[in-house]
């Protein structure tokens, strides 16, 4: 894991967290519905350009989802090593810094000044640090810096990548460059912006940011725990090993080809395929594949997962209680997108569950 430094955290207040497109997207390239000229219908394969990621969730307009506890036997996990402190994880940030700031220093990760404290603790993010949220790049900032810091105390902080760093470095390589989407013309550019792209990141990315985003691990395995970013198995498309789709993964972004690229987005983009019946067996898959005994993921926030949100026309007022982690797939998946952007929370849990 490529490590580096950079900026201290440069904490500011959130802005609107929802999922609505921000005002720009329609100054620079109109209507969002008409930013892949080719139109087409919703893919069942992944992203479709014409369509937002998610549903739109207004200022007040996002329903009180309460998480309840769930009682389920802790699947053996193998004994720490001596060597190591404990593990933590960290769900979708999305750009909101002082939030995690907040929730690392609640977990003790952190100290007052958002310096590393934790001594030999782990720590993995598990990608979407920017977009939708005022400070994607104050978030690079603080992961890259806090991975110096980790490593000097012997512990460590690592991050995978996520489908909006995907779709950040496309957007920066290629802009307006046309690509086959699958459902018509579409350009990253677009796609960035009717997913949350703020003009804020786009102006202070930096050289080392595309550096150290194109080189993050897609999937990895800690004390039992299989890591990822997005609720798929469309890893299973890159390698039998995590090493192999990790190297495949880095491979596809060096090539800076275009199409190939977007199609790495659009599978990372896909969702809930551990949420209904097939969930378990397709958790299974993966964990056959790559080992662990469990799979923790973000990209998917916990109220769509509960089935509860998931219309621009749910009005029942609050925000999403979410008060941890979702346990589902018969135990084998834990859900860690807390819905930050739809005024949920940025959710930093310790491993295994129950400690």
């Amino acid at each position: 894991m490529t490590q580096g430094a950079g900026q201290g955290p440069d904490v500011r207040t959130a802005t609107l967290r929802d999922f609505r497109v921000p005002a720009y997207v329609h100054e620079t390239t109109g209507n969002p519905q008409q930013s892949a000229p080719g139109g087409g219908e919703p893919s069942d394969d992944g992203y479709t350009p014409t369509q937002r990621d998610l549903p739109v969730i207004n200022r007040g307009d996002t329903v009180q989802v309460q998480v309840q506890e769930q009682v389920m036997p802790e699947p053996p996990q193998p004994p720490a090593s001596d060597e190591h402190g404990p593990l933590y994880v960290v769900g979708d940030v999305h750009g909101y810094l002082a939030e995690l700031v907040a929730a690392l220093q609640e977990q003790g990760l952190i100290d007052a000044e958002g310096n590393w404290s934790a001594g030999n603790a782990r720590l993995w993010f598990l990608g979407d640090f920017t977009d939708r949220g005022p400070d994607g790049i104050g978030v690079i900032d603080l992961v890259m810096r806090l991975s110096a810091e980790a490593a000097a105390a012997g512990g460590y902080c690592k991050a995978l990548m996520g489908n909006h760093e995907l779709l950040l470095l496309g957007a920066k390589r290629f802009g307006d460059t046309p690509v086959n989407s699958g459902a018509g013309t579409a350009t990253f550019q677009a796609a960035w912006l009717l997913n949350g792209g703020q003009k804020t990141d786009m102006e202070r990315l930096e050289d080392h940011h595309l550096q150290w985003m194109a080189r993050l691990d897609a999937m990895e395995e800690a004390d039992g725990h299989l890591l990822v970013h997005s609720d798929t198995t469309a890893y299973l498309d890159y390698g039998d090993s995590i090493e192999a789709v990790n190297d495949t993964i880095r491979e596809t972004l060096t090539r800076n080809d275009a199409d190939e690229c977007w199609d790495l987005f659009r599978k990372f983009t896909k969702r809930f395929a551990f949420r209904d019946e097939s969930g378990p067996s397709a958790v299974r898959e993966l964990l056959d594949m790559y080992g662990g005994t469990r799979i923790v993921h973000g990209h998917s926030p916990i109220p769509y997962l509960l089935g509860d949100v998931g219309s621009e026309d749910e009005s029942d007022g609050g925000g999403p209680v979410i008060e941890g982690p979702h346990v589902y797939a018969e135990g084998l998946a834990i859900a860690m997108d807390g819905g930050v952007t739809m005024a949920g929370k940025l959710l930093v849990q310790q491993l295994p569950l129950g400690i």
